[in-house]
C-alpha cells in the first residue's frame, strides 16, 4: 500500500445551477463516504476558512488514486495537490 496526502481546493462556478450543484455535492459526498468506510480515504481534514480539504490515501498505486480522485463527482471544479508520503526514520513505531 501507498500513503498519499492530498489538498484539495474546491472552485464551483458561482454561475452552476444551484439543482446542479446541490446533486454534485450530494453525489460528492456518498463517494467520499464510501471510500472512508472501504479504508482507502484515510483522513479527511476540513482547511478553516476555505472550501478546501486535506485528506490521506491508502492506495496500490498512484495510478489508483488518480482513478479514485478522478471520480470524485467534484473533480471538474477542482486544483489538487498530491504528495507521496513515506515513513520517517526517527518515527515511534505504535
Amino acid at each position: 500500500m501507498a500513503l498519499f496526502h492530498v489538498r484539495m481546493d474546491v472552485k464551483i462556478p458561482h454561475d452552476l445551477d444551484p439543482e446542479v450543484r446541490a446533486e454534485t455535492v450530494a453525489r460528492e459526498k456518498a463517494y467520499s463516504q464510501e471510500l472512508q468506510r472501504s479504508g482507502t480515504w484515510r483522513e479527511l481534514w476540513r482547511i478553516v476558512g476555505q472550501y478546501s480539504n486535506i485528506s490521506i490515501f491508502d492506495v496500490e498505486s498512484a495510478d489508483e488514486l488518480h482513478e479514485l480522485l478522478q471520480g470524485l463527482p467534484l473533480f471538474p471544479y477542482m486544483d489538487i495537490e498530491v504528495m507521496a508520503l513515506t515513513r520517517h526514520p526517527s518515527r515511534i513505531e505504535d
